[in-house]
């Protein structure tokens, strides 16, 4: 049996706030905006991703801001920090994780599985991205 991840559910205080940032800012795909009764619902994908994330304030007993440990993966992190940067969103400083802990990337750095940004929506909902280039 193969198992997939496909929804992530990331709670938000203001719905039309996080899908403009997530599809204008980080550029997400906005696949659909569905309200019905007291409820709404607006699912973007990551280019290429199989896996989505629904925006909603009403989605889970998590509070807006509380969502962690989500991890994007992409194949050029230099190229996702200028992205990303250029999309207005605040972005860290491109990360090396050495053996001494996290510091500052440069060109030098092989990034493959070592190298990371970080990111934060309007509602503090921290998000991670990792370059892989390959897998093992």
């Amino acid at each position: 049996m193969q198992w997939t991840l496909e929804v992530v559910v990331v709670p938000v205080s203001d719905v039309d706030v996080a899908k403009e940032f997530y599809a204008e800012k980080v550029g997400f795909v906005l696949d659909h905006d569905t309200s019905f009764g007291d409820n709404r619902f607006v699912q973007l994908t990551p280019p290429g991703s199989g896996c989505s994330i629904v925006l909603g304030p009403k989605l889970e007993k998590v509070a807006p801001g509380e969502l962690g440990g989500v991890q994007l993966v992409v194949n050029d992190l230099w190229a996702a920090h200028a992205e990303l940067s250029a999309r207005g969103v605040q972005v860290s400083e491109v990360q090396f994780a050495s053996p001494q802990g996290f510091r500052a990337a440069t060109e030098e750095d092989d990034l493959n599985n070592a190298g990371f940004l970080f990111f934060a929506d309007p509602d503090g909902n921290s998000w991670t991205v990792q370059q892989i280039t390959a897998r093992a």
